[in-house]
C-alpha cells in the first residue's frame, strides 16, 4: 500500500500476534488470497497462554470447512470433544437448570412459528418444556452424541448441530502448521517499537528487540488485551460495556478427570454461583474451569476461594491444582480498521465467556475483512468505504452479541447476593418488556415486545427463545397470531395438528437420542481410534 494515501494495493501484510486468532487470520488469509500476497506473522513465545480450554459454537465448522481442515484431524490435534450445546444451572433461580441447546426447536409450521404454538400448548399443559423439542438437548441429557447423518435430511438425526470443545493452544499450533505450509513466514521476536508515516500516521513497520525491522503495507493487529496497533499506536477510542456487562475478572484452571466416561460431556456447564459464573469445558484429555466475577462485588482471594470452594462440592479440586489470574475490560474499540490497521480477536475488543463469543467474533470479523480483501485478486485494493463498512458491521455484531450475553443477567430472577441484585436490576438494552414479566403467573408472562426490542440481536430465535424460556420469561408475538386471524387462517386446526405431532415426535426424538453412542465411546471409536 502506498502509505501516502489511504487508499492502495495490499502486497505485504504483516499479523503482529500469533496465538489462536493470529494462526486463524494466518490459516484463512493464506487459503482464500490464494497467496497473491506476502503473509508475514510476528509472535513471541515468551508470551505464555493459560490453556484451559476454549468452548465453540457451530459457526467454527464452516471456518474450518473453508481453510481446509479435516475434522477428524483437527480434533485429535486439539485434543477435542463434542459440543451440543451448554447447560445453564442457577441462572434463574437457585436450583433452576435448562440447556441452550444448538440447532432448532420443534418442527416447521406453515404459519405461525413453532415457539408460539408451543407456547399456546404449553399455557393449557399439553406440551412437555420447550427443551423436550430438540434432538441436541435430548442428546445433551442423554450424554450422548453423534455427527449429523446426511443420509437422512427428514430425520432428527439428520439435525443434529455440532461444534467443538478443544485446546485453543494446540489449535494455533495446528494452525500454524496448515499457514506455513501455504508460504505464512514466521518471525519470532517481541515488538519494541512502532513505526508511523508522519503525515497521515499509517503504520510503516514494526521493529523487534532484536532490532529487526519487519515492514508492510497493511498490518492486522492479533496481540491480545494488550492491542499494541490499534489501541497503542493508533490510540483508537475504546467502548467499555461495562453499563451491561460489569464482570472483569476470572481465575482459570485445568482439571483432571477423575471418572472420564462420566464426566465427559457433550455440552458446556454454566453455574451461577454467589458472585458470578463457574465454566466447566470438558476435552478429551481433561476439563478446563474457570470463574468468572467482577471485581467490584468480591475481592480476587475471595473469589478464589469461592471458586475452590465450589470445585469441592463438586468433587473436582485436586492437590496442588494451580490457578491462572485473568482481567479483563468488555467491550470494543469505537473503530476496528484505522488507516492500514485492523484488529482480531481480544485486540479489537472482548466480551466475556459466556456463550463462547471469543473465536465467533475473529471468524466473523475476518469474513467481513475478506469481503474488503478478496474483491480483486490481482490488486487487493482497499478503500474508505471499505473500512467504514467493516467497522460498521464488526461493531453491530459485537454490540448485539454484547446485548445478547446480557440478557442472561437482566432475565436473572437470584436475589442471594449484592452480584446478583445489581446485575439483574440494570438496564440492559431497553428491556422493560423482560422486566414487566416478573412476578406474574405462567399464563401472564407475556412479553409482547419481545421481537420489536430483540430483533436487531444477530442471534437464532430459537436461541433467544431458548434463554427466555428457560429463565421463566415467555416470549410471544401476538400480533402475527392476531394477524393471522384477521387474514381468515383457520389456526385451531393447525394447532390440533401440531398437538397430535409434538408429543408423539417428542418420544421419537427421545428414542433417537438414546440410541447415539455415548460422547466418550464415540470419541474413543471415531476420532481416537481406541485411545482412552
Amino acid at each position: 500500500m502506498n502509505q501516502s494515501r489511504p487508499d492502495g494495493c495490499i502486497s505485504e501484510l504483516v499479523i503482529v500476534g500469533g496465538g489462536t486468532a493470529g494462526w486463524m487470520t494466518a490459516a484463512a488469509l493464506s487459503k482464500i488470497l490464494n497467496q497473491s500476497i506476502t503473509i508475514t506473522l510476528v509472535e513471541s513465545d515468551e508470551i505464555g497462554t493459560v490453556g484451559v480450554g476454549e468452548a465453540t459454537i457451530p459457526m467454527i465448522q464452516l471456518f474450518n470447512q473453508v481453510v481446509g481442515i479435516d475434522e477428524n484431524e483437527f480434533m485429535r490435534e486439539t485434543q477435542a470433544s463434542f459440543k451440543l450445546g451448554i447447560e445453564f444451572v442457577n441462572w434463574g433461580r437457585l436450583g433452576d437448570r435448562y440447556i441452550h441447546a444448538f440447532g432448532n426447536f420443534g418442527q416447521e409450521a406453515w404459519t405461525v412459528d413453532f415457539y408460539q404454538y408451543w407456547l399456546r400448548l404449553w399455557l393449557e399443559q399439553k406440551a412437555f418444556d420447550l427443551e423436550a423439542y430438540s434432538i441436541n438437548r435430548m442428546a445433551c441429557k442423554a450424554g450422548r452424541c453423534m455427527r449429523a447423518d446426511p443420509q437422512r435430511p427428514n430425520s432428527p438425526l439428520g439435525q443434529i448441530v455440532h461444534a467443538f470443545h478443544f485446546d485453543a493452544g494446540l489449535y494455533a499450533k495446528y494452525l500454524r502448521k496448515l499457514a506455513e505450509s501455504r508460504g505464512v513466514k514466521r518471525i519470532e521476536g517481541m515488538i519494541d517499537a512502532v513505526e508511523q508515516e508522519p503525515h497521515q500516521g499509517h503504520i510503516k513497520s514494526v521493529k523487534l528487540g532484536s532490532g529487526q525491522v519487519i515492514a508492510g503495507d497493511f498490518f492486522i493487529d492479533c496481540t491480545g488485551f494488550r492491542s499494541i496497533l490499534l489501541g497503542g499506536a493508533m490510540n483508537e477510542k475504546f467502548n467499555s460495556y461495562h453499563d451491561i456487562l460489569p464482570n472483569n475478572s476470572a481465575w482459570a484452571a485445568q482439571i483432571p478427570y477423575i471418572d472420564k466416561k462420566k464426566q465427559l460431556v457433550p455440552y458446556t456447564d454454566g453455574f451461577a454461583i454467589g458472585n458470578g459464573w463457574v465454566w466447566r469445558i470438558p476435552l478429551w484429555h481433561r476439563m478446563g474451569m474457570g470463574y468468572v466475577y467482577s471485581d467490584k462485588y468480591i475481592s480476587d482471594d475471595d473469589a478464589l476461594q469461592e471458586f475452590k470452594d465450589h470445585l469441592a462440592e463438586h468433587n473436582q479440586l485436586h492437590e496442588d491444582q494451580k490457578f491462572h489470574k485473568i482481567k479483563f475490560k468488555a467491550g470494543i474499540h469505537e473503530r476496528i480498521w484505522v488507516k492500514n490497521v485492523a484488529a482480531i480477536g481480544l485486540s479489537a475488543g472482548f466480551i466475556e465467556p459466556l456463550e463462547s463469543n471469543g473465536l465467533y467474533s475473529v471468524h466473523m470479523f475476518l469474513v467481513r475483512l475478506l469481503r474488503a480483501m478478496d474483491r480483486d485478486n490481482e490488486a487487493h485494493m482497499v478503500s474508505e468505504f471499505d473500512r467504514n463498512s467493516y467497522n460498521w458491521a464488526c461493531r453491530t455484531l459485537f454490540d448485539s452479541f454484547a446485548q445478547f450475553v446480557a440478557m442472561h443477567y437482566s432475565m436473572s430472577h437470584r436475589d442471594d447476593t449484592e452480584y446478583w441484585r445489581d446485575v439483574g436490576s440494570r438496564n440492559y438494552c431497553d428491556v422493560e418488556s423482560f422486566v414487566n414479566g416478573r412476578g406474574k403467573s405462567r399464563s401472564e408472562a407475556f412479553i409482547f415486545a419481545y421481537e420489536s426490542k430483540y430483533n436487531h440481536v444477530h442471534f437464532s430465535n430459537d436461541g433467544l427463545n431458548a434463554i427466555a424460556t428457560g429463565l421463566n420469561y415467555f416470549p410471544t408475538d401476538l400480533h402475527y397470531i392476531h394477524a393471522m386471524n384477521d387474514a381468515g387462517v383457520n389456526l385451531a386446526e393447525e394447532f390440533k395438528e401440531v398437538t397430535d405431532n409434538l408429543n408423539r415426535k417428542k418420544e421419537i426424538w427421545d428414542l433417537l437420542a438414546s440410541q447415539c453412542p455415548t460422547v466418550y465411546d464415540f470419541l474413543k471409536e471415531r476420532i481416537y481410534h481406541g485411545e482412552e
